[in-house]
């Protein structure tokens, strides 16, 4: 059921980034507001629009918020990797789990360990 999800809300979050998706609701947008003279702009013509596109933002919400959890996954355990294999700390895998106050602690020791850098290349030249 889980590899069937992710594979879903994957081809959903694609094709809804794609143009012609945009151009496709785009033209659907159109077509309504079209039609409103037919219907004479009544509350059901005006509840199906409401209605509509709530159901699809609502169920977009959760699909492309998948989707951006396993990229992000993904690049996180990609990041570890090459942290793990190169010369790197290995106290930086997994920060991503910490609390925001320890993460800042970590951006501070890398700032701190960067301007040292700068200045000691700056004395070598």
């Amino acid at each position: 059921m889980e590899k069937w999800f992710n594979k879903a809300a994957t081809w959903v979050a694609h094709v809804s980034g794609r143009p012609v998706t945009f151009i496709a609701c785009l033209f659907l947008v159109l077509i309504w507001a079209i039609s409103g003279p037919f219907f004479g702009f009544s509350e059901t013509w005006q509840l199906v629009i409401n209605t509509t596109t709530t159901i699809i933002t609502f169920l977009m919400v959760f699909l492309i918020q998948n989707t951006q959890n396993r990229d992000g996954a993904a690049i996180q355990a990609k990041l570890d990797e090459i942290l793990r294999t190169s010369d790197a700390l290995n106290s930086f895998i997994g920060i991503e789990h910490l609390t925001e106050e320890e993460v800042c602690r970590f951006r501070d020791q890398c700032e701190t360990a960067a301007k040292k850098a700068d200045a000691d290349n700056k004395c070598a030249a």
